[in-house]
């Protein structure tokens, strides 16, 4: 968009596939998150709360799966990825203010792999 070229062309790295498969993953841990906190139990918990917190959850998750990923991709030369020299950057591994897109992306991601019905 910013080059006015409305083909929308990226590019990404193959290494990426599997780091976002894990996506997959954040519904079936928020599920069981919300076990472990009330063992045997529905949670009494207005959906809008249950939205925050596993929004929240997700967002942690993400940045340490990014970061963990990170770092090791890095330390075998192959990061696709650097932050560096942005503001809010952790060792241009993540940046903080993608937090509200990760909290986001999290919520979306739970709602793709829900089970109908569930």
């Amino acid at each position: 968009i910013m080059r006015h070229d409305w083909r929308l062309m990226g590019r990404t790295s193959l290494l990426m596939f599997p780091i976002y498969g894990c996506g997959a993953l954040l519904g079936p841990i928020g599920k069981w998150i919300d076990d472990w906190l009330n063992p045997g139990k529905s949670l009494s918990v207005k959906k809008s709360d249950l939205a925050v917190r596993h929004g929240m959850l997700y967002m942690v998750l993400i940045f340490v799966a990014e970061y963990a990923s990170g770092a090791w991709l890095r330390s075998r030369g192959m990061c696709p990825w650097d932050y560096t020299g942005r503001s809010t950057n952790i060792d241009g591994l993540i940046r903080l203010d993608f937090a509200p897109l990760w909290f986001a992306t999290g919520l979306l991601f739970e709602q793709i792999t829900k089970k109908k019905g569930g």
